[in-house]
């Protein structure tokens, strides 16, 4: 496949796999596209007009020729200039193991610069959840300012600048591969209807991703609530770019939630939850990582017929 089609084909699954449905991803679209068309000619220059189509800014095509064929992709949790000169290595190697494509799954780039542009989709999660619309985005906002303030100064352009000297197309897949571990989670334990806390735990052992972390020793982990609590309304935070507002706790608690699955917690965030008599399921964050990326895999290797190979504490899992 083509590699903008490749990367075109990564940001429809991510859209299709979105907790907060189709219809929240057009409504973001278009207030993007009214935005773009409200711009100055000046502005329209800066404009990352992937934006107009892809509402994912942590997830972007960094480096290649849109036209070039990806046959072999090498995906990694995290992919930097160390990865990027591995897969140098192995396509100069005596076996040739030529690879096409590195895939990561955190952002890079300009999609790691606009990291915090992604949160506004968590204020959309929470609302389905019950909390207020107007309580849900005041909190998201001053969440995304502090997560801008802090990576506003980061090298950004790192890893993308090894790939374009080494020529080594690159990508990330960040929020699409998340909202499809959190899509899987939330409607296999929808299916399955757990009654405690810890028949939570047991479905989450009984996926590879999970199980194959326990081994590695690092489980999932009860991190508030008995084994024995009863669950209530489950919510599953695994997507919207980063860990969202410690205030937001609270809101929860009203809106009825009594077990929260996240991939990681915070020290501010652990503090928060403290006394709040809400079940906290730690799954884990490269095992959830890993799952998303995935089951987003399993549909590119079936759709564009390309063969991946792992790396970067990315364990490659077939459903």
């Amino acid at each position: 496949m083509k590699l903008k089609k490749l990367y075109e084909l990564i940001i429809s699954c991510g859209i299709d796999a979105d907790p907060r449905g189709p219809d929240a991803v057009r409504c973001d679209l278009k207030k993007t596209k009214e935005l773009y068309e409200a711009a100055s000619a000046g502005e329209k220059t800066y404009f990352d007009k992937d934006r107009l189509w892809n509402p994912y800014d942590d997830s972007r095509l960094l480096h290649g020729r849109p036209e070039k064929d990806i046959k072999t992709l090498m995906a990694g949790i995290d992919i930097d200039t160390s990865e990027l000169l591995l897969i140098e290595r192995l396509n100069d190697s005596p076996k040739k193991q030529k690879i096409d494509l590195a895939l990561s799954h955190h952002p890079q780039g300009c999609a790691f610069a606009g990291l915090s542009e992604v949160m506004d989709m968590q204020a959309d999660i929470y609302h389905t959840l019950g909390v207020p619309v107007n309580v849900a985005e005041g909190l998201v906002a001053d969440r995304q300012k502090e997560i801008s303030r802090r990576i506003h100064g980061a090298n950004h352009h790192r890893a993308s600048s090894a790939a374009r000297l080494l020529d080594i197309p690159f990508m990330c897949a960040h929020s699409p591969a998340d909202n499809h571990a959190v899509s899987y989670l939330q409607g296999l334990l929808e299916r399955k209807k757990p009654g405690t806390v810890k028949e939570i735990m047991d479905i989450l052992l009984g996926i590879e991703e999970y199980r194959e972390s326990a081994r590695g020793n690092t489980p999932p982990t009860l991190l508030f609530g008995r084994p024995q609590n009863r669950v209530g309304k489950i919510f599953v935070d695994m997507t919207g770019g980063t860990e969202g507002p410690k205030d937001i706790v609270d809101a929860l608690v009203s809106a009825g939630v009594g077990t929260i699955i996240g991939m990681h917690a915070s020290e501010e965030l652990f503090k928060k939850l403290q006394g709040k008599n809400i079940n906290v399921i730690i799954a884990g964050h490269i095992s959830s990582d890993s799952l998303g990326m995935n089951l987003l895999l399993d549909k590119i290797e079936r759709d564009a017929s390309v063969t991946i190979r792992a790396c970067s504490g990315f364990t490659r899992v077939k459903r």
